[in-house]
């Protein structure tokens, strides 16, 4: 059953277009994933089905019995509510009523016997059982102690902005729904936790519609997939895994377009170029053409994100954590913690939220001081932290200038130097945008850019809190695959279950009471060996006595025998062979005869071709009423179509090689 259609939408920010003409239609068996580059619109686009915001143009219908439940980025609450009443503080009529009604009961206990508090308990229950609203209390209070909340009389002033995001989450599972919204739900969850809500979210019935950039969870629970891309809406009826393949497909099937455009439109310039006395007739309709060729607009833009930032060299001594202790009250974070890092270590950080993942990553940082013990650097070591707070970004602050800030020329690992707009350019910030005050960019603009700046400063230990949490999919692909050639140490804290797999070696698990173990090998790994109740307690400087593995893969891809296959693709060689300065020698380039006869007649073969479309064309409207002669002459165009194309590819082979032979002539 269809339950929403979507069509037409377009919205613009400023002179950006973040997504125009989109249209899809939602059944109530599909589980949706929303996927792009930050700064494409994903938020927006949820917010406009929701009815949260208004598009330009277009409209989106929803069928009548359709009721939607709404998880926004970022929401608000009454810092004044509980947490167990901020569940409760949307506009649904059910959960409205037990909101109304725990208020009430609140007030009755503070006015015990007050007659008007008696009458609307009176009234509140009856409705409550038309609504059938009893068991929901019930039911939010095992959702937010799943989400790791279980103090409920709390003020929500008090929370922190994961936790008030947890309250949201928990509103927006318990209220019933036919279509539930979400965006970025998995985000200041922890591992256990994002897998309790992929397992709900798998049972659960309706439809669902979200943006998340935790890809195991959108390859489990997702069956469609929505991909915003410069603008453009494109579906994809597969899981993340089959969307990877099918977008792969549909870019190459673009760049192939655009490559046949791009030569079209080499192949009519360099013919206006040269004149065409022999073909004069044809002149004012091959220049229509080519002006025709240059206007259009291609679909197919590649944006390619580039981290090519080389690293300081970083000598045999990393960090060494000897004894180290750290508590919070009367909360024991780390207790007697030991780890002595080697070059090319992966550690992936790991524990429910709260238990001191972040204190470790600020201790070596020199931004926390520890209780007990300590954390020695080597004298090489130059840390770049990428950490969770924004504080650091001065909103008024242009986006150039902010990168400016860390440097004004970068070195790229293949040692080249270049400015930091072109650095910025790399990392997908136009030209405009680079003038654009950070306030003006989005949350996931922000966090790329200041992922810039870190790895602009050339470190050689990093430590990564949280890093996709706000990154799209194709920063965090590259990202792994900077890490994969980064020559340092590497400390992540995260709860991207396929990011640890992909990223890191070790695992640092806070188990609870200060004590932290080390794991060899990836969180899957790790959680092998939990289920199977295997301990962790590995010792936590076994890194320094094994080879980091990573050079051997590091050394160059497949080698080159230099020996030809004996083809020269058409390209005749002189007898004679020529020396550079150098002593080497060099082939002279030449037609063949065949190929120097092809290249005296292409271009009246082209203009042969062209005319035989123009009289096909012609007798094809002259016979509009005769089926038979008209499908004979459909054969004809295409085969003189594909004759065509290959002729101008050949012209443009060959006028390529004429050029070379030139140019070889004159040195």
């Amino acid at each position: 059953m269809n339950i929403m259609t979507v069509e037409h939408l377009t919205k613009t920010y400023g002179e950006k277009i973040l997504f125009q003409d989109a249209s899809f239609g939602m059944d109530e068996h599909d589980k949706i994933g929303v996927i792009g580059v930050n700064g494409t619109g994903k938020s927006t686009f949820l917010r406009v089905i929701a009815g949260h915001d208004q598009a330009d143009e277009g409209k989106v219908s929803v069928n009548r019995d359709v009721r939607i439940s709404f998880l926004p980025q970022n929401p608000e609450f009454d810092a004044e509510l509980t947490v167990l009443r901020g569940v409760f503080q949307v506009e649904d009529p059910q959960l409205k009523v037990v909101s109304e009604y725990m208020e009430t009961m609140e007030l009755l206990e503070m006015l015990p016997g007050d007659p008007s508090l008696t009458d609307k308990i009176l009234r509140l229950t009856q409705e409550m059982d038309q609504l059938q609203a009893w068991d929901l209390e019930n039911e939010a209070k095992t959702v937010l102690s799943k989400l790791g909340i279980t103090d409920f009389s709390q003020k929500i002033g008090s929370l922190s902005g994961g936790q008030r995001k947890r309250i949201a989450l928990a509103s927006a599972l318990i209220i019933p729904s036919e279509l539930l919204i979400m965006d970025e739900p998995t985000n200041h969850l922890d591992n256990d936790t994002v897998a309790w809500l992929e397992a709900f979210l798998q049972k659960r019935r309706g439809a669902l519609l979200l943006i998340t950039h935790d890809r195991y969870f959108l390859d489990r629970v997702c069956n469609v997939m929505l991909e915003l891309d410069h603008g453009r809406l494109f579906r994809y009826e597969a899981n993340y895994s089959r969307f990877l393949e099918l977008k792969s497909e549909r870019e190459e099937r673009e760049a192939a377009s655009e490559q046949k455009r791009q030569n079209l439109l080499r192949t009519e310039l360099a013919w206006i170029r040269r004149g065409a006395k022999a073909r004069s007739t044809k002149q004012k309709a091959r220049i229509e053409r080519f002006e025709q060729l240059q206007a259009q607009e291609t679909e197919y833009k590649s944006d390619s994100l580039d981290i090519s930032v080389a690293s300081t060299r970083l000598g045999r001594k990393i960090l060494e954590i000897n004894e180290l202790s750290k508590s919070f009250g009367e909360r024991q974070l780390i207790a007697g913690l030991n780890y002595t890092a080697v070059p090319g270590d992966r550690v992936g950080i790991i524990g429910p939220n709260g238990s001191g993942k972040s204190t470790l990553l600020n201790m070596i940082a020199g931004r926390i001081e520890p209780d007990g013990g300590e954390i020695v650097l080597g004298a090489t070591v130059k840390l770049g932290y990428y950490t969770q707070e924004h504080q650091e970004m001065d909103g008024k602050m242009r986006v150039l200038d902010y990168i400016k800030e860390e440097a004004e020329l970068v070195t790229t690992a293949d040692g080249s130097r270049i400015s930091a707009s072109q650095m910025l350019e790399r990392f997908l910030f136009t030209g405009a945008m680079q003038w654009t005050p950070i306030e003006k960019l989005s949350g996931g603009e922000r966090r790329r850019l200041y992922l810039l700046r870190v790895l602009m400063s050339a470190p050689n230990v990093l430590l990564l809190d949280e890093p996709t949490n706000d990154l799209d999919i194709q920063t965090l692909t590259v990202l792994e695959s900077y890490l994969d050639e980064f020559p340092g140490a590497v400390f992540t804290v995260s709860h991207d279950r396929y990011f640890l797999d992909r990223s890191v070696d070790k695992i640092m698990a806070f188990e609870g009471d200060g004590q932290v173990a080390v794991h060899v090998g990836d969180y899957s790994d790790y959680q092998e060996r939990v289920q199977r109740g295997e301990s962790g307690g590995a010792a936590a400087d076994m890194g320094a006595d094994r080879s980091d593995g990573r050079s051997g893969d590091h050394q160059g891809g497949k080698g080159h025998s230099g020996k030809g296959d004996g083809s020269n693709n058409g390209i005749a060689q002189d007898n004679g062979a020529s020396s550079d300065s150098r002593g080497a020698r060099t082939e002279r380039l030449k037609f063949s005869y065949n190929e120097q006869r092809e290249y005296e007649a292409i271009d009246g073969m082209i203009e042969a071709a062209e005319t035989r479309l123009t009289a096909i064309a012609t007798e094809m409207e002259q016979a509009a009423s005769d089926a038979v002669r008209l499908q004979e002459l459909m054969q004809e165009q295409q085969t003189v179509e594909a004759e065509l194309e290959h002729l101008i590819e050949r012209w443009t082979y060959l006028n390529e090689l004429a050029e070379k032979i030139e140019n070889q002539r004159n040195q």
